[in-house]
């Protein structure tokens, strides 16, 4: 099973502020659904609560250490390794990192590819997506998108394949 993280990130990293994103882009949304539609999808209860729902098509996996929260429509697990072990166990071939912050940076010594959006714009936020480190990580793929009516910035998708496999 392939570890994937997918994200959206302004030119200095900003992922999120005050439990949402700080922008609207439509397709890079679109983008998100369509790249993890009928996937496992983990992320962490703050992410959860900031979608207000589980997202349709998709396995939706909870990481909470809080041992009896309620996720309705989906999984509730301690930690990343049990979310992934599920995965495996239903047959994933690939499963989906959505966030935030603490789940990316945890997970990224296992994960594998990455799809990172890069909006051409900073921003002040208080979610981070974590560095890359260049030596361990080769652009894939890179399609550049203008600004346009409904997205208010330029913005490229990226995917990174993490150069040595585990």
């Amino acid at each position: 099973m392939i570890i994937s993280q997918i994200a959206a990130m302004s030119k200095n990293r900003v992922i999120g502020k005050d439990n949402k994103l700080p922008w609207h882009m439509p397709d890079d949304l679109a983008y998100f659904f369509r790249t993890t539609r009928g996937r496992h999808i983990i992320m962490g209860r703050k992410n959860f609560e900031a979608n207000g729902q589980a997202l349709p098509n998709r396995i939706n996996i909870v990481v909470t250490r809080q041992a009896s929260y309620n996720a309705p429509g989906c999984i509730v697990v301690p930690g990343i390794e049990e979310a992934l072990e599920h995965a495996r166990k239903n047959g994933e071939t690939e499963a989906f990192i959505v966030g935030g912050g603490e789940i990316y940076e945890a997970s990224m010594p296992e994960t594998e590819r990455i799809y990172l959006t890069i909006i051409d714009v900073e921003l002040e936020g208080d979610v981070f997506f974590p560095e890359l480190d260049e030596e361990e990580w080769k652009v894939v793929r890179e399609e550049k998108h203008g600004a346009d009516i409904k997205n208010p910035y330029d913005f490229t998708y990226f995917v990174y394949e993490r150069k040595n496999k585990h």
